[in-house]
């Protein structure tokens, strides 16, 4: 048996699988997001704490038998967030979230003090990743940097809660810009760029590797028949991956969570800043991948039905399962500003071209088609570092609905798979890695694909179609941008 567990923004998830990679049970305890000022996201690690044990909690009541026979533990989580600890192991301050805009100023202040950052980090400098955000406290709240004894990425926190233990992991930490993701350690130069050192971070290892072994007394807890080991793990998308199989070259998929990823996987690292694409380490040895990140995804939906009054299926019921034409409408998604390709923490979203004949569902479907045109920009820089996909599967939450899904393959002119549990994200793939932690099985073994249960093809007629209308989204950004810079 291997369990996983998956710290995400929204929710703590935690699965239970079997040798024969069946999932058992499925627990889910909610968190909440704080915004203290505007441009700000932060949360409290101990909640992730208490969210953790309610959930294996819930699951030691569901499947008792099998959850005392757990080999392995995996972990997987949101990525960049910094957890900052002072030399007893008490959190200073709530952490900083991946989607927090704060530091845009300190990215500057990096790319001027080590101009070799895009060459090492093979990222730019973007405010949701950690490094900024320790330049941050340390302007701004000077006496909690100069306590801050390490600094652990939101996973790597539950799992040392978990084992007493600081370890990390190479697709998480390739999110701090303080890895050297090519040689997959820790730059000095980089650490030296925000005043860091390597006695500020904890131990590296692969996310298939053992990293300790469960606190005996949450062996007990739990009921246990030996303290499993806890493997190193992997940030929510390349924990995604794993789940998925995708651990081959030009295996690559849409994640249509929270944010979206468009991901694509390497044998090699192939960097390629200037299109705000993130080149990161695979939580499996010698493996890396490309990805184009946008910041709201499937939580543009949400605000959206938020908006009208209504539940997101609610308002996907009426389109059916495809479009027959672009929206007369045009949303830009941009509700916390973006990524791929614009790396701008200021922009904001809006909807344009409204007319008195816009519906409810004009406007549903503007939003679904912003969010793709989105991942368009994605596939387009992806395109310009070198990478040619030929299909992808979806996963997320807004995998869901098929009709969303035609529109992504249009507007990508891509072939998208949909996928079994497609929703099962970040915590199977812990789960996985908890396997090989365990029983030194291989990747290639055990990171089999899920069953595509459909494969949903471009739209011929709507692939001309939504390239003009994707021409018109772009032109929209630079217009944007000149009235709310």
């Amino acid at each position: 048996m291997f369990l996983g567990l998956d710290i995400g923004t929204s929710a703590v998830k935690a699965v239970l699988v079997d040798g024969e990679q069946r999932v058992l049970a499925t627990t889910e305890v909610p968190l909440a997001i704080s915004r203290p000022h505007p441009g700000h996201s932060e949360q409290d690690p101990e909640e992730w704490w208490q969210a953790t044990l309610k959930a294996i909690d819930a699951l030691r009541a569901q499947q008792p038998a099998a959850l005392s026979a757990v080999q392995g533990l995996g972990l997987s989580g949101q990525m960049h967030g910094a957890v900052l600890l002072d030399a007893s192991g008490a959190v200073l301050r709530p952490a900083i979230l991946w989607n927090d805009g704060r530091a845009f100023a300190e990215c500057r202040e990096i790319e001027e003090r080590f101009p070799a950052l895009h060459r090492v980090a093979g990222n730019l400098a973007f405010p949701g990743f950690t490094a900024p955000k320790l330049l941050w406290v340390r302007h701004h709240e000077p006496d909690i940097f100069a306590r801050t004894a390490k600094v652990l990425l939101p996973k790597a926190y539950v799992g040392y809660r978990l084992t007493g233990e600081m370890v990390e992991e190479m697709s998480d930490a390739s999110g701090t810009l303080w890895l050297d993701v090519g040689k997959r350690d820790w730059s000095d130069e980089a650490l030296a760029a925000t005043f860091m050192t390597r006695e500020h971070m904890p131990r590296l290892i692969e996310g298939s590797q053992p990293a300790a072994r469960l606190k005996s007394e949450l062996a007990a807890r739990w009921g246990m028949a030996s303290a499993p080991v806890i493997a190193g793990g992997a940030g929510d998308n390349a924990a995604g991956a794993v789940g998925l199989g995708a651990i081959h070259p030009n295996d690559a998929f849409v994640s249509l969570g929270t944010s979206g990823v468009l991901w694509a996987t390497t044998d090699r690292f192939a960097p390629n800043p200037e299109s705000s694409v993130h080149a990161f380490c695979h939580a499996i040895p010698a493996t890396w991948h490309q990805m184009g990140v946008i910041l709201s995804a499937a939580s543009a939906l949400g605000w959206w039905a938020h908006a009208a009054g209504e539940e997101p299926g609610d308002l996907l019921k009426p389109l059916g399962d495809a479009p027959k034409a672009p929206s007369s409408a045009i949303f830009l998604p941009y509700l916390s500003g973006e990524r791929t390709p614009h790396n701008d923490t200021v922009i904001r979203g809006g909807f344009l071209g409204l007319d008195h004949d816009a519906s409810r569902g004009t406007l549903t479907q503007a939003v679904l088609e912003g969010v793709a045109f989105a991942f368009r920009d994605c596939l387009d820089a992806l395109k310009a570092a070198g990478t040619r996909l030929e299909q992808a599967d979806v996963i997320g939450g807004g995998s869901r609905s098929r009709f969303w899904i035609a529109i992504l393959a249009s507007v990508l002119d891509l072939p998208l798979n949909r996928v079994a549990d497609g929703e099962r994200g970040g915590a199977f793939g812990a789960a996985r890695l908890a396997r090989m932690a365990a029983t030194g099985e291989s990747a290639a073994a055990i990171c089999t694909p899920p069953q595509r249960i459909e494969t949903i093809a471009p739209d011929p007629a709507l692939v001309a179609a939504y390239a003009e209308q994707h021409a018109r989204y772009r032109a929209l950004y630079p217009a944007l941008k000149g009235v709310l810079s």
